[in-house]
């Protein structure tokens, strides 16, 4: 088990992905999990108080349109969630921050801003292009 210092930050200086990167991502990757699934307790919850009583029709209309974006925020998070899993799974099987595409290190800056990724710049801006010719047909 690797102890990261306090305050620890993967530098570029450093090998990409020595076992310091790679449980940096991995603690960064479980705690965001927890705090998605914390929420999403309390959306369960809050969605479980039973029907709308409100006997207004535009309060009524309000709490349904409330629901609703709850609901569409909880599925975001559920996607999320299985995201962050499976970067989990790549950080057991040794393939985390390296491109699906290319084989290349996908960049400390690219995974700090989304942990997630599994493309490197490049190659998510090949797949956004191709998306977009294919899109406009």
């Amino acid at each position: 088990m690797i102890t990261l210092p306090p305050d620890y930050r993967p530098t570029d200086e450093e090998e990409f992905m020595n076992p310091l990167h790679v449980e940096y991502f991995r603690q960064r990757l479980l705690k965001w999990r927890a705090e998605l699934l914390k929420e999403a307790d309390g959306t369960l919850a809050s969605l479980s108080e039973g029907g709308i009583h409100e006997a207004d029709i535009t309060d009524r209309a309000s709490v349904e349109t409330d629901r609703a974006l709850e609901l569409r925020t909880r599925d975001r998070a559920r996607k999320l969630i299985a995201k962050i899993g499976q970067a989990l799974l790549r950080i057991e099987s040794g393939t985390y921050g390296f491109c699906e595409e290319t084989g290349e290190p996908i960049g400390l800056k690219r995974l700090e801003a989304r942990p997630i990724a599994t493309l490197s710049i490049e190659a998510q801006e090949r797949h956004e292009r191709m998306e977009k010719v294919h899109r406009d047909d």
